[in-house]
């Protein structure tokens, strides 16, 4: 399972609030197929929502463990029956810089000069 900060974490919380559930969990919980979909699509889009139709929130958390394991990626959230999970893509390092939260900026301070 890959290990984010908290500041990570809420950055990555802010990306994922537009998505979409991309996977859906049904009745027969986590197949081979649904795996292999849930990689697939860590692939092409490395942030991805996925949808559980469970009840129980503790097998809801076993899946999310479960996946994190599996794919080596790391939990983002748990809301309701939505799970977040990220991934950074294969292909690129990680960009530390795409993850971090961003800072509060003070306002700027320019030179005055002083009158007499």
């Amino acid at each position: 399972m890959l290990d984010i900060t908290a500041a990570q974490r809420r950055s990555l919380r802010a990306r994922a609030h537009a998505l979409k559930p991309v996977v859906s969990i049904s009745q027969k919980g986590l197949t081979e197929s649904v795996m292999k979909e849930i990689g697939v699509c860590l692939d092409s889009h490395e942030l991805i929502k996925i949808r559980v139709y469970s009840d129980e929130r503790e097998e809801r958390d076993k899946f999310l463990s479960e996946i994190c394991e599996h794919q080596g990626a790391a939990p983002v959230q748990h809301i309701g029956k939505l799970l977040v999970i990220w991934r950074p893509s294969p292909e690129q390092p990680i960009a530390k810089e795409s993850l971090r939260a961003s800072r509060r900026h003070e306002p700027r301070r320019t030179k005055r000069s002083h009158q007499g």
